[in-house]
């Protein structure tokens, strides 16, 4: 993710561990931070829940009940207000410096949002949207990395509407995001997940039978729900179709396969679920930016 000239025109580089430019905003603050060298246990702290997503370096986060982890480009962090952070530097330098966004989001205006999308996403078994419980951390979608590029963009233009277009994005990112949490929470269902939530269940069913042609009217029996409104309901909550996340599941088993060197690429996409080469090799392209030989070469010399 590129910064605009701009922004570098305007900073203050005052030390050389977390340089912070800063963007207030009606509903939100953008923080931009800049650290040019390697440094340990550096401490952070935000009054409101923040996203952060790295743009270049490496962290390691270490978190309160969690155990430390890499942050790469790519990846964000939901943090919930006054979260604690305590931050590794590990690659830092002056030529390569680490970079990192952390916007903070006023509680109210995502309360705003989770009571319109219960009014107007309702989830299945009577379940409401709320608060992300503790830290989440997911890689970026298209979307969403979409929507940070772009708000990066709004604070260093400094257009007269910024307020509106950043509100209006704000809805949008804090859709995505719970979608995103909410996915990943079926994906790690505990097993009375699997048989109390249908969604939940239906996303297990989905995962045992990879390699079967699955229709939305067998997973709609599956959820006990009609076919149109399961169809609704599951991109709701997931924010993709039922045969987007078959196809998604499907070049993700198709990746793992691919690690084996003595596995082939037809025995790949035949167990994985595909029967066109042609259309694999363009989904798989279109996941990865490479062909599934590409990816398999790849992954051997690494």
């Amino acid at each position: 993710m590129e910064l605009s000239n701009r922004f570098y025109q305007e900073r203050k580089l005052e030390t050389l561990v977390e340089n912070q430019t800063s963007y207030n905003l009606e509903h939100a603050e953008m923080h931009v931070f800049e650290t040019h060298q390697k440094a340990e246990s550096v401490l952070l702290r935000f009054d409101q829940p923040v996203l952060a997503s790295m743009i270049s370096g490496k962290k390691v986060m270490h978190l309160h009940g969690a155990n430390p982890f890499e942050f790469h480009p790519g990846e964000s962090l939901i943090m919930p207000s006054k979260e604690l952070m305590r931050i590794d530097f590990p690659e830092a330098t002056s030529m390569e410096p680490t970079r990192c966004l952390a916007m903070t989001i006023d509680e109210h205006r995502i309360r705003q949002v989770l009571d319109m999308m219960n009014e107007k996403m309702p989830k299945a078994d009577r379940i409401l949207w709320g608060d992300i419980d503790g830290n989440f951390h997911f890689s970026n979608d298209q979307g969403i990395y979409q929507i940070i590029k772009r708000l990066l963009f709004l604070c260093t233009e400094k257009h007269p509407s910024i307020d509106l277009f950043v509100n209006n994005m704000l809805v949008e990112l804090i859709v995505r995001i719970m979608q995103t949490n909410s996915l990943e929470l079926h994906r790690n269902a505990t097993p009375d997940m699997k048989n109390n939530n249908r969604i939940s269940a239906v996303i297990n069913y989905i995962h045992l039978n990879i390699e079967r042609n699955l229709s939305v009217e067998e997973l709609s029996r599956v959820a006990h729900m009609s076919a149109s409104n399961f169809y609704k309901v599951f991109k709701h909550e997931t924010g993709m179709s039922p045969v987007n996340y078959i196809n998604i599941e499907r070049i993700r088993k198709a990746m793992e396969m691919l690690r084996n060197p003595n596995v082939t690429v037809k025995e790949v996409y035949l167990r994985c679920g595909f029967q066109n080469r042609s259309y694999f090799n363009r989904l798989f392209r279109k996941v990865s930016s490479l062909t599934p030989n590409e990816y398999q070469s790849k992954m051997i010399v690494e």
